[in-house]
C-alpha cells in the first residue's frame, strides 16, 4: 500500500530543490566572499576559512534538526538553552577537577539527555496538543534556570582545559587535514540527507507539513513523525554541544544564548517555509555559512570598531526579508490556485 498522500509534496530531489531562495542565498554568499576578498585578500586565507567553518559547524548541526521540525509545521526555540545545559553537564562530568567520567559515558549522557528533552517537547506538542512555540518557549526558560542552578555548584563556570584530552581533541585534532568538528558536521548532514532523500520517513515528514489532511487520510501518524523530529533535534543539539564545548575556554551559563534565533533565521533564510512542507537541509546549510560569516566579514572590512555590533541587526534583517518573501510566495501560490 502506498502511504504517500497523493496531494502532498514528496521529499524533493537533491538538485530540483535548489529553489529560488536557495539559489539567491548561494549567489549572495559567493558575492560576499568575492567582495570581501577584493577588499582584504587575507579573508580567503585557508586558516580563516577553516576557522569560519569550524565555528559554523555546531550551528549547522542544530539547523539540520530544526529544519525538519519547521518542515512539519512546528518550531523549536529551546535549542539554545538546551545546548547551555548540555554544555554544563559535559563540562562537569568530563572535568578531572570534578566528576572525571570516561569520555564515552559523558558523551552518552549528553546525547541521551538531549534526546530526552526533545522527546518531552514532542510529547507536549503531540499528545498535549500545546502549540510548539509555547512548549519550547517554556522549555527554554526552564532550561536556562536549571543551567544557572547547576553551575552554581561549580563556581558558575567550568574550565574546559581540565576536561578529558579526547574531548579537547575535537577542537584541534584533524583527520586527513580536516578538523574533527567538520567531519562530525559532515556526517550529520549526510545522515539527515539520507533520511530525507532515501528513506520513506523523509517523504512522510514533508507530507505531514505540506498537507496534514491528506497525510491523515493516507494513514500517516502525525504524532509519531513530529515526536521523532523533536527527539532527533534534541539528539543533534547534543552532538553540536560535543563539538562546541572544546572550542571554548570555559563553560558558562551564557553558552547557547541566541542560538535558537540564529538557527531559525538560517532555516527560514535557506528556503524553509515557516508554515511547513517546504525546505531542505542544504538550503539551511548555505544560510548557516552566510550568516555565520557576517562577524568575520565585518572584522575584515574594518568598517569601524563597533562594526561587530551590527551582526545581530543584519541577521534580524535577513529573517524579516525571508519571512516576507515566504509570505508573498504563499500568497501568490494561493492566488494561482484560486484562479
Amino acid at each position: 500500500m502506498n502511504t504517500t498522500p497523493p496531494n502532498a509534496a514528496p521529499a524533493p530531489s537533491l538538485w530540483r530543490q535548489l529553489n529560488r531562495r536557495e539559489f539567491w542565498v548561494l549567489v549572495l554568499l559567493t558575492a560576499t566572499v568575492a567582495a570581501v576578498s577584493v577588499k582584504n585578500a587575507n579573508f580567503c586565507q585557508l586558516s580563516n576559512i577553516r576557522n569560519m567553518l569550524v565555528n559554523a559547524a555546531p550551528t549547522a548541526i542544530v539547523a539540520c534538526g530544526v529544519t525538519l521540525v519547521i518542515v512539519t509545521g512546528e518550531i523549536d526555540i529551546s535549542v539554545g538553552s538546551l545546548m547551555g545545559l548540555l554544555a554544563a553537564v559535559l563540562g562537569a562530568t568530563s572535568s578531572s577537577v570534578y566528576l572525571g567520567w570516561p569520555v564515552g559515558a559523558t558523551v552518552a549522557l549528553v546525547l541521551a539527555l538531549g534526546m530526552a528533552v526533545g522527546f518531552v517537547n514532542g510529547l507536549l506538542v503531540t499528545l498535549g496538543r500545546v502549540p510548539s512555540i509555547v512548549v519550547t518557549l517554556g522549555m527554554m526558560m526552564a532550561l536556562l534556570g536549571v543551567t544557572k542552578l547547576f553551575l552554581t555548584g561549580y563556581d558558575d563556570s567550568i574550565d574546559v582545559s581540565r576536561c578529558a584530552p579526547a574531548l579537547r581533541w575535537l577542537d584541534k585534532g584533524t583527520v586527513l587535514s580536516i578538523p574533527a568538528g567538520l567531519w562530525i558536521a559532515l556526517a550529520v548532514l549526510a545522515a539527515v540527507a539520507f533520511l530525507v532523500y532515501m528513506m520513506p520517513l523523509g517523504r512522510r515528514i514533508y507530507a505531514v507539513g505540506s498537507n496534514p489532511r491528506a497525510a491523515f487520510l493516507a494513514g500517516l501518524s502525525q504524532q509519531r513523525i513530529k515526536l521523532f523530529v523533536f527527539t532527533l533535534t534534541g539528539l543533534l543539539v547534543g552532538v553540536a554541544t560535543i563539538v562546541r564545548v572544546p572550542q571554548l575556554a570555559k563553560v558558562e551559563s551564557s553558552i547557547g544564548q541566541g542560538l535558537e534565533l540564529l538557527v531559525v533565521t538560517c532555516v527560514v533564510v535557506g528556503g524553509t517555509s515557516i508554515s511547513g512542507g517546504k525546505g531542505t537541509v542544504f538550503g539551511s546549510l548555505l544560510a548557516v555559512l552566510l550568516l555565520c560569516s557576517i562577524g568575520s566579514v565585518l572584522l575584515f572590512l574594518r568598517l569601524s570598531e563597533n562594526a561587530t555590533y551590527w551582526e545581530q541587526a543584519i541577521q534580524g534583517g535577513f529573517i524579516l526579508a525571508a519571512v516576507l518573501a515566504d509570505h508573498l510566495a504563499r500568497r501568490r501560490h494561493g492566488q494561482g490556485e484560486g484562479a
